[in-house]
């Protein structure tokens, strides 16, 4: 299918029941009032695209919190995929996945596409814990309007909306949730946990589980920048990044001037990020020679300081506690962004346990991840203790 022949059939999917057989009973997604986690539309997720050995599962279209305005309300897209076989008594506890960097293009959503091995791998080692999955897509992706990218805001309510609507339309679901993600959801998992207690208090959360998640303040992105933009540094996903970062900007500010944040040499490909999502993008600033050094404006701090300020969290004393995991050879998200993360937290007075393993990249950490945080799930969904770990050493 064409992306222009998508982009126009999305919104008629957002604004269209098309299946509601598969809802709790005494629930009419057409009638509902409407009210953040409102599913208006609903369809059986086509195999191909959802998880190995999976039960039911659904593509949903939800009511969520506009989170660039923090008001009104917006459609918002999510895949719910249960375990196969019968439901625990008192239901499946949840798993609230918040993906990775995929693009800003609707097309790009992760429910209109397979998963990658990698996740795919990870998302069914969380199912064979019992646990059933709700993923959002993110506002701005797969519907109307601009993705916020790295936007924290819009990304917590996404996710605290996707399972609002999960538990109240579809069965077998039990209210006991972990928040995981990575990247760019590893930041938006924190994000959700961070806004969770005033804005879905009846949501119970158990812990969050983020690998790779960026955090960014000033200093760190100021040094990180100077350092990544030497002569020698050559290509960095981050141009990726920032070339997405500039895009949810421009879709949402009319004061936001590309060229006082890129070079021409970076402009036509930052005019393409809108529209292809990662892999494509990837291959285009490669292809086009972009680094950070020539492609970034010495005016790009300050061009980019809307976007950079919606990427802060509005506390990080979580009312949970936190897993993190750092591969130490991540250019994707350095090092530097992740620790500055797990200080910060620790710092606020959040229960964090941080692990850093060592020669791993950004993806590599994430199934790597696996049974340490397997170990943190145990302990928070019982009630017992997890052990503080707020400096890390490489294992």
């Amino acid at each position: 299918m064409s992306r222009p022949l998508l982009r126009k059939i999305l919104p008629l999917l957002a604004s269209t029941t098309l299946c509601v057989c598969t809802l709790a009973p005494g629930a009419h997604a057409a009638t509902a009032a409407h009210k953040p986690g409102t599913i208006t539309a609903s369809a059986p997720l086509a195999a191909a695209l959802s998880l190995p050995d999976a039960g039911r599962a659904l593509r949903i279209t939800y009511l969520s919190t506009n989170g660039i305005t923090d008001k009104g309300l917006v459609p918002v897209t999510a895949e719910i995929i249960l375990p196969a076989g019968p439901a625990p008594q008192g239901g499946w506890p949840i798993v609230a996945w918040a993906h990775g960097t995929v693009g800003v293009d609707d097309s790009c959503a992760p429910s209109l596409n397979p998963y990658s091995d990698r996740n795919s791998v990870y998302l069914s080692t969380w199912m064979k814990r019992g646990f059933a999955i709700v993923a959002t897509d993110y506002q701005g992706l797969g519907t109307p309007g601009t993705h916020a990218y790295l936007d924290t805001r819009v990304e917590a309510y996404s996710v605290l909306d996707s399972v609002r609507a999960a538990l109240t339309n579809v069965p077998d679901l039990k209210n006991q949730i972990m928040i995981v993600g990575q990247s760019q959801g590893g930041a938006a998992a924190v994000a959700t946990a961070a806004y969770a207690p005033t804005y879905a208090p009846e949501l119970n959360i158990r812990g969050t589980v983020a690998t790779g998640a960026p955090y960014v303040t000033p200093d760190l992105l100021g040094g990180l920048l100077k350092a990544a933009s030497q002569p020698d540094a050559g290509y960095s996903p981050l141009i990726n990044y920032v070339l997405y970062l500039a895009a949810g900007l421009e879709g949402r500010d009319p004061h936001f001037r590309p060229e006082e944040a890129f070079t021409a040499k970076a402009l036509p490909v930052y005019r393409n990020a809108a529209h292809e999502c990662l892999t494509s993008l990837s291959q285009q600033a490669k292809d086009a020679g972009l680094t950070l050094q020539n492609s970034l404006q010495p005016t790009f701090l300050k061009a980019m300081s809307p976007a950079l300020k919606a990427m802060t969290f509005p506390t990080l004393k979580l009312a949970q506690p936190l897993f993190t995991g750092t591969g130490t050879d991540d250019r994707d998200v350095p090092p530097a962004l992740q620790l500055g993360l797990v200080k910060a937290a620790c710092a606020a007075g959040s229960t964090v346990q941080a692990h850093i393993y060592k020669g791993l990249d950004h993806s590599q950490t994430v199934n790597a991840s696996l049974p340490d945080s397997a170990l943190f799930t145990t302990a928070v969904m019982t009630g017992q203790p997890v052990t503080p770990q707020c400096n890390p050493v490489p294992q």
